[in-house]
C-alpha cells in the first residue's frame, strides 16, 4: 500500500525521461494521473501532494483539499495558486526556478525571428502554393528593450549579445554588473518603449504588471517595434494589442502566454501580425527532466520534512 497519494497534473511530467515518477514510486507515492477537470475536483480529497501544472487553485479547490500538504510546480509561476489560502490551510507551495530558463528564452529570441521575418507567414504561403515574400526587419544591431532581468531576461541578452543588439532594461530589482557587462543600461518604461526596435517581457503576473501594457504604452512605441511575451498572459492588454497590431501602431507581436489557453477565441488569431503559441517555453526536453526531477524532490521533501529549498 502506497504511503502517499500524488496527483500529477502537469501533462509533460516524466514524459522525456521517467526517473522523476520513479523518483516517487521508490519513495513510496502511488501517483494518480487525472484524466480530466472533473476527475481531478474528485480526487483533491485524497490527495497528500500534487505535481501541478497551469491549472488554478483557488480557496474553493482548496476546501476540497483534506488531506494535502504540497502543491509542488512543475514550472516557475505560483500566479494560478492562492498563495494565503494554501498557507491559512497549512499547505505548502514549491515551485522548480531556473529549471526551464534557457528553454523559455531559446523560444523568446525564436519568436523575435519569426516575427521579424514573417516565418510563419510564409510556410502557409508556401503550403498553399502561393509563394510570397513579405519584407522583414534584421536583428542585427537592433535595440532590445527587457522588461525583466531576472534568470529568463539574463539568458535572452546574453543570446541577443550574439546579434550585437543594444540592450534598454527595466527592472525594480537591478542587477548592474550584469547588464552593463553585457553594453546594455537600466532605463524608465517610456524610454524602452520609444527607443526599442524589439520588446521582451520576463516579469511575473501581479497586480502591478497586470494590464502594463495598453493603448498608451503602444503609442509610444515604434511603427517597427516587435512585442515578444513569454512570460504570463495579462501583462499585455489582449484588446489594446489588437487594435495596435490592426492599426499600424507597431509592427507584430509574438506570444506564447495569452490570458487564455489556448486562444481560440481571440481576435489576435485572425492578425496576420501575430503568432500564438501554446505556452510551449519550456516543452524541451532538457527543461521537461528538470523540472520534473526538481518538482520531484520538492515535493517528496516537504512531505518528509515539511519544508524545501523552493517554497513560494
Amino acid at each position: 500500500m502506497s504511503t502517499y497519494t500524488i496527483l500529477v497534473t502537469a501533462r509533460s511530467f516524466a514524459k522525456a525521461n521517467p526517473l522523476p515518477l520513479t523518483l516517487l514510486e521508490e519513495a513510496g507515492c502511488g501517483v494518480i494521473r487525472p484524466r480530466d477537470e472533473e476527475e481531478r475536483r474528485k480526487l483533491l480529497s485524497e490527495a497528500d501532494g500534487i505535481i501541478a501544472g497551469l491549472e488554478p487553485y483557488g480557496v474553493d479547490m482548496l476546501d476540497v483539499c483534506k488531506k494535502l500538504k504540497v502543491i509542488s510546480r512543475y514550472g516557475v509561476g505560483c500566479d494560478a495558486i492562492d498563495l494565503d489560502a494554501a498557507r491559512e490551510k497549512g499547505i505548502q507551495v514549491a515551485y522548480t526556478p531556473g529549471a526551464n530558463s534557457d528553454s523559455v528564452a531559446d523560444l523568446a529570441v525564436a519568436l523575435m525571428l519569426a516575427a521579424a521575418r514573417h516565418v510563419p507567414y510564409m510556410d502557409a504561403a508556401i503550403k498553399k502554393r502561393a509563394q510570397e515574400r513579405p519584407l522583414g526587419m534584421e536583428m542585427w544591431r537592433k535595440t532590445l528593450g527587457v522588461i525583466g532581468t531576472g534568470r529568463i531576461g539574463k539568458r535572452v541578452m546574453k543570446r541577443a549579445s550574439g546579434f550585437e543588439m543594444r540592450l534598454l532594461c527595466y527592472d525594480t530589482f537591478k542587477d548592474e554588473a550584469y547588464v552593463s557587462g553585457l553594453g546594455g543600461a537600466y532605463t524608465d518604461l517610456n524610454t524602452l518603449y520609444a527607443g526599442s526596435d524589439f520588446i521582451t517581457i520576463h516579469v511575473p503576473l501581479t497586480g502591478e504588471t497586470r494590464g502594463m501594457i495598453a493603448g498608451a504604452e503602444f503609442k509610444k512605441m515604434k511603427k517597427t517595434a516587435v512585442i515578444i511575451n513569454t512570460a504570463r498572459g495579462g501583462i499585455i492588454d489582449e484588446s489594446a494589442l489588437y487594435e495596435a497590431l490592426k492599426n499600424g501602431e507597431i509592427f507584430a507581436a509574438s506570444l506564447d502566454a495569452t490570458v487564455d489557453e489556448p486562444p481560440y477565441g481571440s481576435h489576435l488569431c485572425t492578425l496576420p501580425n501575430c503568432i500564438l503559441t501554446p505556452h510551449a517555453g519550456a516543452a524541451t526536453i532538457e527543461a521537461s527532466h528538470t523540472m520534473g526531477m526538481m518538482a520531484a524532490e520538492n515535493l517528496l521533501q516537504v512531505l518528509k520534512t515539511g519544508t524545501c529549498p523552493y517554497l513560494a
